[in-house]
């Protein structure tokens, strides 16, 4: 069995240290999870274990054999090649073949009297033959295609962002490995996508080493799961759910033990107000000892501290749509689109990327204007928006200034008021870091900060554009107890089941061209009645009625039409073969051109079921006349 060993890493940017002396092993099979908020160091621990950074000490010990297979959380592709180029871009040797194989027949397409790019083909053909490299191909645009990337052709440095992710998750999972190692990779993806992905790594035989937000995927494909935490990392075997009780059993015991140490805090304390004449090593010892305690007491008080923010008042009147219509140059958005929001509805939006669900936030915002129709929004709304792009940040303001630019103190409703200094704790940042330059911040504590301030500002409308992408699962957690207790409007684009499940209690459907539809079904429930609509629909179809047969005990012999199609059956039975096999044959030659290929499936598939029916027609006539000559 292969195994990897992570044994005492240490990293550290600045004065923060992300790990301290962490150890753990992933074998050969396992689907481990990696947990932790945004900046505790999880995308540093994998590129430390793919070879992309060193870490400060400490090793990571592998089979010399070892194979990793690694997925960044941002890929950018800025070379020009098509998508199945890119994919096949490796250093292992059938990958570069199959790649050289593709780009051989794409260059032949074009110049299709080039004898010398035949003959280079024909070379290429043979050593696919030879290394079983088909198999390599195949799979590849499968995943493509389940990935939603059809046009194979298209250069990568023209996708857009969520298509280049998913052209570096093909190439990931394609790639033979021991480990494969994943960062983020269910954003930009779609259910149908996420789906196959939990699917696709649930079978793999090699190890899995990934960070993702998905609580439903983690659930569904994790054997163990570590967890980053203050510098140090926890084990945990068994998937998401029994992560759950089991930090939590943690917790408690950690909750259990706190009394005796506020105890021993209090005799810290006292010693330390007293003072003492002269600092020995011992004296300093204890100073230490005493300031490490403390830390550990405010850490503890500070997790008390609750989201519950005084907000703008918001009337009856929230905001209407009448007969709304949107569109870009000549793709439609919204068709007559109408929507009363009332107070305290929990809206999500979902739909397949680029039908435009941002737009309606963007419109809800006054940033975009319908075309016709009416946007009617009460006068007390008050709108936080959290978008998918960042905000300009000053790199040199210091993170507890950035709060103070919005509020000083918070109200909460029953009167008390919350310091910045306690806001920065309850969302995630100790004490310690609150004097750090927001230069120097992580992009997901980033985005932690940008959605704290922006819950600052009293909303009482709250707009959420896909606000999972981006956040841990600890802060998302945060947000959904805010969201709990908040009195406001929210409505949410996300494509995250769990997310969705638990903040929404209505859904907007936008089904393409300018139609969208609403439910009060969960998430969950809509799509589990979708995937049984399908299935209904499948079995439902209507099929060919088998003709009623009469006896024909009394017949004397078959009827002129039923002679002429006797005679002639088994020779349309014949050329129906001989039209498949030549289908097939074309379609073994049609490499990357994916149209051409689905082109030709569609009339294999119609020529099979025409051989069917024949076959079946066969068997009646032959039945037939057998009954005949016995008359």
């Amino acid at each position: 069995m292969k195994i990897l060993q992570a044994e005492n890493l240490v990293k550290t940017y600045g004065d923060k240290t992300l790990f301290n002396e962490i150890s753990f092993t992933v074998s050969e099979g396992q689907k481990i999870g990696l947990l932790g908020i945004n900046g505790t160091g999880k995308s540093s621990l994998l590129q430390i274990i793919a070879g992309v950074e060193v870490a400060d000490s400490g090793e990571i010990i592998t089979p010399k054999d070892y194979i990793i297979s690694y997925l960044p959380q941002h890929e950018d592709f800025t070379r020009s090649q098509t998508i199945l180029e890119a994919v096949f871009e490796s250093n292992d040797p059938i990958m570069k073949l199959v790649k050289d194989y593709e780009s051989t027949l794409q260059k032949l397409q074009k110049q299709p009297e080039n004898e010398k790019l035949l003959s280079e083909l024909l070379k290429l053909q043979a050593q696919m033959d030879s290394k079983n490299a088909w198999d390599l191909e195949a799979n590849a645009k499968t995943i493509l295609s389940k990935l939603g990337l059809q046009d194979l052709t298209q250069d990568v440095v023209n996708l857009s962002g969520g298509q280049k992710k998913r052209v570096a998750l093909a190439k990931a999972l394609i790639h033979p490995c021991d480990l494969l190692i994943l960062d983020e990779p269910t954003n930009h993806l779609d259910f149908n996508s996420i789906v196959f992905l939990q699917d696709h790594v649930s079978k793999l035989k090699n190890a899995v080493l990934f960070v993702t937000h998905d609580r439903y995927f983690l659930d569904a494909v994790t054997t163990a799961l570590l967890e980053l935490s203050n510098g140090s990392i926890y084990r945990y075997e068994g998937n998401y759910q029994y992560y759950i009780e089991q930090r939590a059993i943690r917790e408690e015991q950690e909750a259990a033990t706190n009394d005796k140490r506020k105890n021993l805090f209090r005799t810290e304390l006292a010693w330390m107000r007293r003072g003492a004449k002269a600092r020995t090593t011992k004296q300093k010892a204890r100073i230490q000892r005493f300031e490490d305690l403390s830390t550990k007491i405010t850490k503890d008080q500070s997790s008390e501290l609750e989201m519950n923010f005084q907000q703008s008042r918001l009337g009856k009147k929230v905001v209407e749509f009448i007969d709304v219509n949107k569109q870009f140059d000549h793709k439609v958005i919204l068709k007559d689109f109408s929507l009363l929001i009332n107070q305290n509805d929990r809206i999500g939006i979902i739909g397949e990327n680029g039908v435009g669900k941002s737009t309606l936030l963007e419109m809800l915002t006054g940033n975009l204007k319908a075309d016709t129709g009416v946007i009617d929004i009460g006068q007390t709304v008050k709108i936080a928006h959290y978008k998918q792009i960042n905000e300009e940040f000053n790199s040199n303001m210091r993170m507890l200034d950035y709060i103070k630019e919005e509020a000083e103190v918070i109200h909460t409703p029953d009167g008390k008021t919350i310091s910045a200094s306690q806001m920065l704790e309850t969302f995630l940042f100790p004490p310690h870091s609150h004097g750090i330059i927001l230069g120097k911040l992580s992009g997901g504590e980033k985005r932690r900060l940008y959605l704290l301030r922006l819950l600052m500002t009293a909303p009482n409308v709250l707009l959420l554009d896909e606000p999972t992408n981006d956040l841990d699962i600890e802060t998302l957690t945060i947000l959904e107890d805010y969201i709990e207790k908040f009195s406001g409007v929210v409505i949410t684009v996300s494509h995250d089941r769990y997310f969705l499940d638990k903040v929404t209690n209505k859904l907007l459907i936008f089904e393409g061209e300018g139609n969208v539809s609403s439910t009060l079904e969960t998430y969950s429930e809509y799509l589990d009645r979708k995937v049984e609509e399908e299935k209904q629909a499948v079995t439902e179809q209507p099929k060919q009625p088998k003709p009623v047969q009469e006896k024909e005990n009394k017949r004397k012999k078959l009827s002129y039409q039923e002679q002429k199609e006797w005679e002639s059956i088994e020779g349309d039975i014949e050329k129906l073969e001989e039209e498949i096999e030549r289908l097939n044959d074309e379609l073994l030659k049609v490499g990357s051109d994916f149209e051409q290929a689905h082109k030709l499936s569609q009339q294999i598939e119609q020529n099979e079921q025409l051989l069917e029916n024949k076959m079946e027609r066969w068997s009646e006539l032959s039945e037939l006349v057998e009954s005949l000559k016995n008359n």
